[in-house]
């Protein structure tokens, strides 16, 4: 009689692996929550504060379907595909003064753009004075008071999106990226409260404010987690509207 072999154990993937894939689901979320809070107006001029190559700004455009898309790219290949998409990519730099009128758009998107910026109150103003009066923003970025930040706050390492070398990565409980820091280092991290807050003071109206993801769990615990505690989700995303 032929022995019954030993079940096969499947291979559980590793933890880097697990932890890119629940990060990768929560950015897509972070996308979602952008394009669910976006008004639709048919007739608006919409601007995309670092559209990228126009992937997201248009996945935003389809369901806003605005009259005229602006972009603002500081990548100058991705600006080019941005332009092929008939995006109208306008700026470089969202440190400098945006290249567009007083009161002429009705909403400004930015995903994981303002920790970035060496000039958060030069962002925020330059929102407020191109939007018309009525107009909305929707903006989204890491959460400094997140779990998966405070833990290893306490075991004394470094939240993850907050980053002290502008070579690479330093300090973090688990390099996700081998790239992290660099050109792309996070300079700028926010709570709910400080995001809120900046808005406020430079005039807008806060509308709603909402938290992505839930480190380190998969995506639909992720979800409803966020949905219960906002102020501790990986990411925020806050729509905000000019008076």
């Amino acid at each position: 009689m032929k022995a019954l072999s030993a079940p096969r154990r499947l291979r559980q993937p590793p933890v880097r692996e697990v932890l890119l894939r629940y990060y990768n689901a929560s950015r897509r979320q972070c996308r979602d929550s952008i394009i669910d809070a976006a008004p639709h107006r048919r007739d608006a001029r919409y601007l995309d504060c670092g559209c990228d190559d126009g992937s997201f700004t248009l996945e935003v455009a389809d369901a806003v379907r605005p009259r005229e898309i602006f972009g603002i790219e500081i990548d100058d290949a991705a600006a080019e595909r941005a332009r092929a998409h008939d995006i109208q990519v306008v700026g470089k730099d969202l440190n400098d003064p945006f290249p567009l009128p007083d009161d002429h758009l009705d909403l400004v998107t930015a995903n994981q753009v303002i920790e970035h910026l060496a000039d958060t109150d030069s962002f925020v103003r330059e929102i407020f004075r191109v939007l018309k009066p009525g107009g909305y923003a929707v903006v989204s970025t890491n959460n400094l008071a997140s779990w998966h930040n405070l833990v290893p706050l306490v075991l004394g390492y470094q939240p993850f999106p907050a980053d002290v070398s502008n070579i690479t990565s330093v300090g973090k409980l688990i390099p996700l990226f081998a790239g992290d820091g660099g050109s792309w280092a996070h300079l700028r991290i926010f709570t709910s409260a400080s995001l809120r807050g900046i808005f406020e003071q430079h005039g807008f109206e806060v509308d709603r404010l909402t938290g992505v993801g839930y480190y380190p769990f998969p995506p639909s615990i992720a979800r409803r987690l966020s949905r219960l505690d906002h102020r501790h989700a990986a990411y925020l995303t806050v729509r905000v509207r000019k008076p």
